[in-house]
């Protein structure tokens, strides 16, 4: 149960011990200076959290006016080009997408590089109220066409994008990349279980970690107060210990330490938000076009089950402009892989499959003709 557990401490992909660098990796899509596009770091008021939020805006041209994107990023702190594994995937998608006519704003999260604010005591819903200062920045510059703003979302992002799309007339599309369509606990067991077994952990551990699992994600699903759920959190993986004498705490960590790793992980705003949220009910309000790409391969946010639910909850909005896609043998950094395993990510030299690419692309010029 060692691996298991070692896996689930790290749950979220920007936050992974795997993604430790020793060496800097070849990265042949990364786009050097100087751009053949205009460039511009920027900065914005999220006046609701009363921050400032920096990011770039690229524009095809420095005079003009284009149709724009933001990207959303995944799960985690991360910078304005999503930079996880050695890989800086916003800043290629943004620098294609650029380089095609798409004007595109991308911003260090908050609390996150140069950007202000607490990223550790925010929800989903704090962060899209940063996407909506982004929004506001946008409508601000001359450059833009304000009726043509799409969100770009990967992973958590492309939870967010709906979000905000059901609150702002200003959004014209989303593009959901990786992004999930059932609740954040099924999301979890799903994504351990499949991460676990891609690992070679064993079934009777798999198994076994599941079922503490699942009481974790009930006593968050039931929590109002994290004080309470700490405590509660602690008595359960204290009984835990003291019934299985023989585990194997990861790293050789203490009883203690282990709890306190435990309680660390869960007993937080954003997980408390992410267990208890259903996309569904967002989905299900959002009506303008929407584009959602999930890799077959993808062992973090699951295509069959993710897809599906995706495409359910937009018929149920009675959405007239959807289109639900599986790409093969994609991870979910949308890379080409192997085996979709996390461990693969920082191995594989391609940031952004070709193939995933042109997609969006295709999909977005569509949209702001």
């Amino acid at each position: 149960m060692k691996k298991v557990i070692q896996l689930l401490i790290a749950i979220l992909i920007s936050s992974s011990p795997i993604f430790a660098q020793d060496i800097k990796p070849n990265r042949p899509q990364e786009p050097q200076k100087p751009y053949p596009y205009y460039s511009e770091d920027v900065r914005f008021k999220n006046k609701q959290a009363g921050i400032h939020l920096a990011g770039t805006l690229t524009l095809p041209k420095k005079e003009g006016i284009f149709p724009a994107v933001i990207l959303i990023t995944g799960s985690g702190p991360q910078n304005r080009n999503e930079e996880l594994a050695g890989h800086k995937p916003f800043l290629v998608l943004s620098d294609f997408l650029t380089k095609n006519g798409i004007a595109v704003l991308r911003y260090d999260d908050r609390g996150t590089a140069m950007s202000e604010g607490n990223f550790n005591s925010a929800t989903s819903a704090d962060l899209a109220s940063d996407v909506e200062s982004a929004v506001a920045y946008l409508k601000t510059r001359k450059e833009i066409d304000s009726r043509k703003i799409g969100l770009i979302g990967h992973s958590e992002g492309g939870l967010i994008a709906p979000l905000v799309a059901i609150q702002s007339k200003d959004i014209s599309f989303i593009v959901m990349l990786g992004g999930p369509g059932i609740p954040g606990d099924k999301i979890l067991l799903i994504q351990q279980k499949l991460i676990a077994e891609a690992s070679g952990v064993s079934k009777e551990e798999i198994k076994a970690t599941e079922r503490i699992n699942k009481k974790i994600f009930d006593l968050v699903k039931k929590s109002s107060d994290i004080e309470v759920l700490k405590t509660d959190l602690r008595d359960h993986l204290q009984k835990f210990l003291n019934e299985n004498p023989d585990f194997k705490k990861p790293d050789h960590m203490t009883a203690d330490e282990f709890i306190r790793s435990q309680i660390e992980t869960y007993a937080t705003p954003w997980m408390q938000y992410f267990i208890k949220y259903n996309p569904v009910n967002t989905l299900k309000k959002v009506k303008i076009p929407v584009l959602a790409l999930n890799g077959e391969k993808d062992l973090q946010i699951t295509p069959k089950e993710n897809l599906n639910a995706i495409k359910k909850a937009l018929r149920k909005a009675r959405n007239r402009n959807m289109t639900i896609m599986e790409l093969p043998d994609l991870n979910h950094l949308f890379q080409e892989s192997d085996t979709g395993a996390p461990q693969e990510y920082k191995k594989i030299e391609q940031t952004y499959s070709p193939t995933a690419l042109k997609e969006i692309l295709h999909w977005i010029k569509i949209q702001v003709k």
